[in-house]
């Protein structure tokens, strides 16, 4: 209840503050990505030209890195804006989209983690693997190995995110059939989402959008990933198919109220 609390909290606080969100992500989810973030109270900006991300970040409330479609330019632009946040204080959310998939990627992210200080990471259970350095089975953006399908698994899943969160100080989400937050002290255990998810592009990236939001309205790093994380999960109790999936989510997110994170969160303490 304490943590539906400062979820219910952290959503008025931020549908006042109408915080702008720097997104440099990925072109195949960025107009989701900019109408979740609008859904939710927040207002988006989606620029990635190296010489004008600076002046973005500047003005902005939090910033998204997005590993979706990565090139060598719109890395450049993510170590640039995310070294100007860090001077400003403004929190970042890092999705590792694929990280385990080639060299290239997850050299990119670790570049990342090792130059910039991350409020927070997002990804699937084979992402956060291989960020921390484990054999995942990643293949592309998707998820190969499924948290919430057998229980070693899901304890190893929480020691890994326990142990990544204390290594970077960074509040640490893996999305799944069941979720997993933690900053490497408190962990939490979320429940709510539908299987059918999965198999729509977009919902991670949503997700971390959503992360973003409750970030720049001010919220600490455990409780914009938790609150991220059940937004989402909420939005997507029950739909009727994929193709209908992102028109409900969306309409979902606005019409999230503090009552509804109250009677449907489904979070755990652990």
């Amino acid at each position: 209840m304490e943590a539906c609390t400062k979820i219910t909290e952290l959503l008025l606080r931020l549908r006042e503050k109408k915080p702008l969100i720097h997104h440099i992500t990925n072109y195949v989810t960025a107009n989701d990505c900019a109408n979740i973030t609008l859904a939710i109270g927040a207002s988006p900006v989606m620029a990635d030209d190296i010489n004008e991300v600076k002046d973005i970040t500047t003005m902005s409330s939090a910033l998204a890195l997005n590993l979706g479609t990565l090139n060598e330019q719109r890395l450049g632009s993510m170590l640039t804006a995310a070294q100007k946040a860090n001077e400003l204080s403004i929190p970042i959310i890092l999705d590792p989209v694929g990280v385990g998939a080639t060299t290239f990627r997850l050299e990119a992210a670790t570049r990342i983690i090792s130059e910039v200080r991350l409020s927070v990471i997002r990804g699937n259970l084979s992402e956060i693997k291989a960020l921390y350095g484990l054999n995942s089975k990643s293949k592309g953006v998707d998820t190969a190995e499924i948290l919430g399908t057998n229980h070693s698994g899901d304890l190893e899943a929480a020691y890994v995110a326990r142990a990544l969160a204390c290594e970077l100080n960074a509040s640490v989400a893996i999305t799944g059939a069941i979720d997993l937050i933690t900053n490497g002290k408190t962990l939490f255990k979320v429940e709510n989402g539908h299987p059918l998810m999965s198999r729509v592009t977009g919902t991670g990236c949503m997700c971390t959008s959503l992360i973003a939001s409750y970030l720049g309205a001010g919220g600490d790093s455990l409780t914009a990933a938790l609150a991220g994380v059940v937004s989402m999960g909420i939005a997507g109790d029950s739909f009727q198919g994929t193709g209908s999936l992102k028109v409900y989510i969306h309409d979902a997110i606005y019409l999230l109220s503090p009552d509804n994170i109250v009677k449907r969160g489904k979070i755990v303490e652990i």
